[in-house]
C-alpha cells in the first residue's frame, strides 16, 4: 500500500518512524516549508532526507504543484499527522482509500485545533485519541480507531499531550494503517448530535475573571499552558499566570490576600483563591516564579489584579 506521509514536528516524525518501522511503502512526504531565519531542523523533512525519500514542502497543499506531486507518486493512503493546513478534497480523492488522521479528542466533541486546551478548560475528566478518515469537513470524517485516556486533575496541556495523547498517536496511526492495509478497518460515522467545535485558542479567550470559581480559573490556567497563557493585568500591565493551585483562602475577587512566603501570591476567586506559582509580567519575556515578582515588584497584600 503506497502512502503518502503529511506532517510536521516531531510528532510527525515519530509516526512517519512507526510506519517505517512497520514496513509501509512511503511514497512520499508533505511537510511545512522551511522558515526564514529558522535554527531548530524540520524534524520530518530530517527523516525523510535520512530515508531518502521523495519530498516536497508546499506552502499550501491546495497548491497544483502539491495536487500534481501527489498524484505522480499514485498513493493507496494519505496518512496526516499534526497538519494545520486543510487537505482538498481533490488531494483526498487521489488515494485509493484517501485519508486518515490524527486528532487528540473523542470525536465528535472537541472537533478543531485546539482540542486539548478546551477540554481542560472545560474540565473534562477524560479525552482520548481517535484517528479518523478525512473528508471536506474539519474533523469529520468516520472513526477508525478511538481510545480514552484521563485528564488528571493537575494535568495541563502539555503534560496531557507529551504523557499520554503523543505516545498513544503514534502507535495508533500506525495500528490504523495495518488495518486499512490488512482489510480490517471498519470506520463508523460520526454522531452529528453530540458534535462540537471549538476555535483555535487565542490569548482574548483566556483572560481571567477572578469572580469565576476557583475550579473554573485553575482550568483556565491548565488549559492555557504551554499557550497561550491564562492572563489578568496588575499595575496596568499584562500578568500571565503559567503555573498555579488552589488555595484556601477568602477575599473580594481580584484582590491578593496572602504573600506565603517564597510561594508566590495568593489572589481571591469567587469562591476561594488561586496561588500564582509561575508568572510573566509586561513586556519581559521570562517566565519567573511569583516569588520573584512578589520581591521585586515590591507586591503588597491587598493590591489588585484585574483592573
Amino acid at each position: 500500500m503506497r502512502i503518502v506521509f503529511i506532517g510536521q514536528a516531531p510528532f510527525g516524525k515519530d509516526c512517519l518512524q512507526a510506519l517505517l518501522d512497520q514496513g509501509e511503502e512511503i511514497a512520499g512526504v508533505l511537510t511545512v516549508p522551511d522558515r526564514p531565519g529558522q535554527k531548530a531542523p524540520n524534524p520530518v523533512k530530517e527523516l525523510a532526507l535520512e530515508r531518502g525519500l521523495p519530498l516536497l514542502q508546499p506552502v499550501r497543499l491546495k497548491e497544483p504543484e502539491a495536487l500534481t506531486w501527489v498524484e505522480n507518486r499514485k498513493p493507496d493512503l494519505l496518512v496526516l499527522a499534526f497538519v494545520t493546513d486543510i487537505v482538498p478534497k481533490a488531494m483526498i480523492d487521489l488515494a485509493t482509500y484517501g485519508g486518515i488522521n490524527y486528532h487528540p479528542s473523542l470525536l465528535p466533541k472537541y472537533r478543531g485545533g485546539s482540542a486539548i486546551n478546551w477540554a481542560i478548560i472545560s474540565g473534562e475528566t477524560e479525552t482520548g485519541v481517535t484517528i479518523h478518515q478525512i473528508d471536506a469537513g474539519i474533523d469529520t470524517g468516520p472513526i477508525i480507531l478511538q481510545r480514552k485516556v484521563s485528564i488528571d486533575p493537575d494535568d495541563t496541556v502539555k503534560s496531557l499531550y507529551f504523557g499520554k495523547l503523543y505516545p498513544l498517536g503514534v502507535q495508533m496511526v500506525a495500528e490504523a494503517v495495518r488495518l486499512i492495509r490488512e482489510g480490517k478497518a471498519n470506520p463508523v460515522p460520526q454522531d452529528e448530535r453530540q458534535a462540537s467545535f471549538q476555535p483555535v485558542i487565542k490569548e482574548a479567550d483566556v483572560q481571567i475573571d477572578w469572580r469565576q470559581s476557583t475550579q473554573k480559573i485553575y482550568n483556565l490556567v491548565r488549559g492555557s499552558n504551554p499557550s497561550p497563557g491564562a492572563w489578568t493585568t496588575f499595575r496596568g500591565e499584562k500578568l500571565k499566570i503559567w503555573e498555579a493551585r488552589p488555595y484556601r483562602a477568602y477575599g473580594k475577587p481580584g484582590t491578593i490576600v496572602e504573600i506565603p512566603g517564597g510561594e508566590g501570591l495568593v489572589i481571591a476567586t469567587g469562591d476561594g483563591a488561586i496561588l500564582a506559582r509561575r508568572v510573566q509580567y509586561g513586556n519581559s519575556p521570562d517566565k519567573l516564579p511569583a516569588a520573584q515578582l512578589v520581591t521585586a515588584a515590591a507586591v503588597q497584600v491587598g493590591e489588585r489584579v484585574g483592573e
